[in-house]
């Protein structure tokens, strides 16, 4: 069942301009939403993975993504590499920003033992709001270079999260636009791969007082631009000779 809470916390989080302060509250309140919606279950790997891929589906269409004429609006002056450099600059914050909320978190759980145990339940969080930033940057990516995901939000979403899984641009030959889309077991398994790889990556922000939060902004820093990187190679390969 969708929780229209849930993904309005974590469309709020994937908007790059949201202030650190307010980031890390978005943080906590989605780590309590996380909580209630059955991911405490993190403790087993297994249901924990099928939870995960179960989460990032419901709030997927909800992601807000703004079209070129949108984003020209926002961005007065820019376009064409300009503009897809400013939407990465701004994603790799974001999510740098994620990290450090969820390190500045963990600092405090170091000083508060019992509360440690509600560490997977704020790793699952980061990693939810991570990806929402980076599926957003996928989308605006696909519009700034005149290749905007067709279909209706959850076909969107649908071919998005393949993307994202894959870490490489929308594949107009992978089925997932159509009326009945839904995830295929092979991409529900590349979606869950990737998103344990995530996951695992998160535990930096465990590290003692604000090492982690410092680690993990750059490691999610380092891993947008990466991802942002072959999606516009992907793009740029679709381009039409002479249009840059």
């Amino acid at each position: 069942m969708s929780d229209p809470e849930l993904s309005a916390t974590v469309a709020a989080l994937a908007d790059e301009e949201v202030p650190g302060g307010e980031r890390k509250q978005l943080l906590r309140r989605l780590a309590g939403q996380v909580r209630r919606d059955g991911l405490s279950s993190l403790f087993r790997p297994k249901a924990m993975a099928r939870r995960l891929v179960d989460v990032v589906t419901e709030v997927a269409p909800h992601i807000p993504v703004r079209d070129l004429a949108t984003l020209r609006r926002h961005y007065p002056g820019l376009s064409g590499e300009a503009l897809a450099d400013r939407l990465v600059r701004n994603a790799a914050r974001a999510t740098g920003g994620v990290g450090a909320a969820g390190g500045g978190i963990a600092a405090v759980e170091w000083v508060a033992t019992p509360t440690l145990l509600s560490a997977p339940v704020l790793l699952a969080a980061e990693t939810v709001a991570v990806v929402a930033v980076e599926i957003k940057l996928i989308a605006e990516l696909h519009e700034v270079y005149g290749e905007p995901v067709p279909g209706s939000p959850m076909e969107r979403a649908i071919s998005l999260l393949q993307a994202w899984a894959a870490q490489r641009g929308v594949n107009p030959l992978v089925p997932g636009v159509g009326v009945a889309a839904v995830l295929s077991t092979a991409a529900r398994k590349e979606l869950r791969d990737m998103l344990l790889r995530r996951f695992g990556r998160h535990l930096t922000t465990l590290g003692p007082l604000l090492t982690g939060a410092a680690v993990a902004s750059y490691l999610n820093r380092r891993a947008t631009q990466s991802l942002s990187k072959r999606v516009r190679d992907d793009l740029r390969r679709a381009l039409p000779p002479g249009v840059s």
